[in-house]
């Protein structure tokens, strides 16, 4: 990752290094969280179960394969801005600030519970991250808010699954995956 001592001989124009530094080092914390996703959403297209398993299972994998192209295109920026991206999975787990996905073989409901907690905190992050490059550099940021688009949509999709029709989320009020897996098959 790109530190402040690690500065890139060269970054995109309008940038200094230090700003093409900063910014890479803001896209590998979301290449890292949207690594995690995409194997998160593998683990539970595979471990779903249950009488909605065939619509979860199927409506996973265009989510994993978007993250997957979302993760090439943040790398692709971080090489753009003169710094080496990190792929790697001990990368990942030594900078991530989360903790692993906790649900094995569950039923969908909840897998789409523990999910809606997953999406709740990828978002909140990406969204910060467009937050903080966007004074710095205009192109980082329109990349990540048209991730934020695609990740609301599929949030949008667990979600459908988790609300009443009087519009309450069975989630509600949970802090943690396996809280909100609980309430959603409550």
């Amino acid at each position: 990752m790109a530190t402040r001592k690690q500065l890139p001989k060269y970054t995109v124009p309008s940038l200094t290094p230090e700003e093409g530094a900063q910014v890479a080092q803001i896209l590998q914390l979301r290449l890292h969280a949207l690594n995690d996703l995409a194997l998160t959403l593998k683990h539970i297209h595979w471990n779903v179960v249950g009488p909605h398993f065939i619509a979860v299972h199927e409506m996973i994998d265009p989510q994993v394969d978007a993250v997957r192209a979302m993760v090439d295109v943040i790398a692709e920026r971080i090489a753009t801005l003169g710094v080496a991206p990190t792929g790697t999975p001990g990368a990942i787990v030594e900078a991530r600030t989360w903790d692993d996905y906790s649900l094995g073989r569950e039923t969908a409901i909840a897998h789409l519970g523990a999910l809606d907690e997953v999406y709740q905190g990828v978002i909140t992050d990406h969204r910060k991250a467009a937050e903080d490059v966007e004074e710095l550099d205009d192109v980082t940021n329109d990349l990540l808010i048209g991730h934020l688009h695609e990740l609301e949509l599929f949030h949008w999709f667990v979600r459908a699954h988790l609300e009443s029709s009087g519009g309450e989320l069975s989630t509600a009020g949970a802090t943690t995956e396996r809280g909100a897996a609980d309430k959603a098959t409550e």
